[in-house]
């Protein structure tokens, strides 16, 4: 339950990055900020629906669409922009449109990742293509949209909210995870520097670092005895939930969190616990 006002967010708006998996912390996290008042840009890949998982195709899941309509459901506006945050094109593009039908940009949460796969194998045997996508997506992304919404922000003069998607990858190595590791650790200490350059702007800039997440991402693990395992590692003894993420989130986008900046806040339940 929140503490502040159900609406503290009341005219501002948010865009937030790999927002159309229906289990996952993007979609989370654009739910969170319409119930807090804003209004909410969702990004996403533009995936083909049958790659989609069975709980989707079974709900009739339309990616960024449905997020949009939940969204609404909120009583927020909503856009939904099929985009590639590693093209500085599109994301200069997704400034210049949301500034276009929504008139400002308030709240960045630069959550896109690459899919989990390919790269978690040793670094022996991580192809070249694999490692660098793993940190274009990553790192290249959050850099070309935190310039661009941070120039927009620093425009409008009344301060904002930047909020990078890292992990506990970001905090401890790990094998078989050097180049999601490589890049969680930089999306860390860009935030650092970001926090500095932005804070006489009254823009703040924080990481979350969630742990192990249910969400869509790691369904390449299954849910059999690897995931039990893992879950078993947890001191709390499960995964976070998605929309636990999500309010965490929501809270340093709130002027509750003012105060808070250029931080790597871990939520996973205990298992890492390196600041």
């Amino acid at each position: 339950m929140m503490t502040g006002s159900e609406r503290e967010l009341s005219g501002k708006v948010a865009i937030v990055t790999g927002a159309g998996r229906l289990r996952g912390i993007g979609r989370a996290t654009a739910n969170v900020l319409a119930r807090m008042g804003a209004d909410v840009v969702v990004t996403g890949t533009g995936r083909d629906p049958a790659t989609f998982p069975p709980d989707e195709k079974e709900a009739g899941w339309r990616d960024i669409d449905s997020t949009a309509d939940e969204v609404r459901a909120f009583g927020a506006k909503a856009l939904p922009v099929v985009m590639d945050v590693t093209s500085a094109d599109d994301v200069q593009a997704l400034i210049d449109q949301t500034v276009d039908e929504l008139g400002r940009v308030d709240i960045l949460i630069n959550n896109a990742a690459a899919p989990y796969g390919e790269d978690r194998v040793p670094v022996v045997e991580v192809e070249e293509h694999v490692f660098k996508t793993v940190l274009d997506v990553k790192v290249v992304g959050t850099y070309l949209c935190s310039k661009a919404g941070a120039i927009q922000m620093i425009k409008q003069g009344d301060g904002g909210r930047i909020v990078n998607i890292s992990s506990t990858a970001g905090k401890r190595g790990n094998a078989r995870m050097a180049a999601y590791n490589a890049a969680n650790f930089a999306v860390d200490g860009f935030t650092q520097a970001l926090s500095k350059e932005l804070a006489e702007h009254e823009i703040t800039a924080n990481c979350v670092c969630p742990g192990m997440t249910e969400t869509a991402r790691l369904d390449p693990i299954g849910r059999g005895d690897e995931w039990w395992t893992r879950a078993a590692q947890v001191p709390l003894g499960r995964p976070a939930e998605d929309i636990e993420v999500g309010e965490l989130i929501g809270f340093l986008c709130s002027p509750r969190a003012a105060y808070i900046t250029g931080q790597a806040i871990n939520i996973n339940g205990g298992s890492v616990t390196e600041r």
